[in-house]
């Protein structure tokens, strides 16, 4: 499947985007079929082959939600502008914070025993007398 994509090219800090059609699998830095303009997202200013991407258009080809979001903005495509999200990167949340609250109080009683257990295995070894064997002579 063809895609209308952009291909991020110029320096560090300062993007300038080519409009790209290639293979949908293909990486959007990697081999294209054609380049159908640029776009210079600090200026605004975008320059469209606006008759071959209306041709490559019609023969299928799909444009990603940002360039298809360019092409409305200028005019080439008359429909309205698609919703892109960029989602938000989750943060912690509360109730992920109380089983962890609940397992520390699920440890304790469990290491409060085992300490008890030692105290008594100790209390019983000094009160057991040692039993010594008598040694018999022949």
């Amino acid at each position: 499947m063809l895609t209308i994509r952009f291909a991020r090219v110029g320096k560090k800090n300062k993007a300038q985007f080519k409009i790209a059609l290639q293979e949908h699998a293909v990486a959007p830095g990697g081999r294209h079929v054609e380049i159908l303009g640029s776009y210079d997202p600090h200026s605004k200013n975008a320059v469209l082959k606006e008759d071959r991407i209306k041709y490559w258009l019609e023969k299928g080809a799909q444009a990603s939600d940002t360039v298809y979001n360019l092409l409305a903005s200028k005019g080439i495509i008359s429909s309205k502008k698609r919703a892109v999200k960029i989602p938000a990167k989750k943060a912690e949340e509360t109730p992920a914070e109380t089983p962890k609250a609940e397992v520390k109080a699920e440890e304790k009683p469990i290491e409060e025993a085992k300490v008890e257990e030692k105290k008594v295995e100790e209390v019983k070894k000094e009160e057991a007398p040692t039993e010594e064997k008598p040694i018999e002579e022949k």
